[in-house]
């Protein structure tokens, strides 16, 4: 009979050892839920709107970066352009100075043969 009682304690503490164990591994798991948690919704709207204004304005501050560098490409084209422009005109003059000298010179020679026949 003493056994019978002892195991029947036994079984007695092992059930509450469980037991114990049980709501000891929930109150746990509970804390970490808490602590792990995602936050609120709020706060990650929050986050969400804070994230897209710094993509916005780096976004913004890229473009703007990029259209400068477009500019200055653009005038330094430009600058180019116009150098070669001018010395292309300039070449043309000269070519058109030594072809109306040529043809001067052509049409006195012309002159003189006529004169002197």
């Amino acid at each position: 009979m003493v056994n019978e009682n002892m195991e029947s304690e036994q079984q007695n503490n092992n059930i509450f050892g469980v037991f114990i164990g049980l709501l000891i591994g929930g109150l746990a798991g509970a804390a970490a839920m808490l602590l792990m948690a995602p936050q609120s919704g709020k706060d990650t709207r929050k986050q969400i709107q804070e994230r897209g204004i710094e993509l916005r304005d780096r976004t913004t501050k890229m473009m703007d970066d990029t259209m400068e560098q477009v500019r200055s490409k653009t005038n330094s084209i430009t600058i180019d352009a116009r150098k070669k422009i001018n010395e292309i005109k300039q070449q043309g003059q000269e070519l058109a100075v030594e072809q109306l000298d040529r043809v001067s010179d052509a049409a006195d020679a012309g002159k003189k043969a006529i004169q002197g026949s």
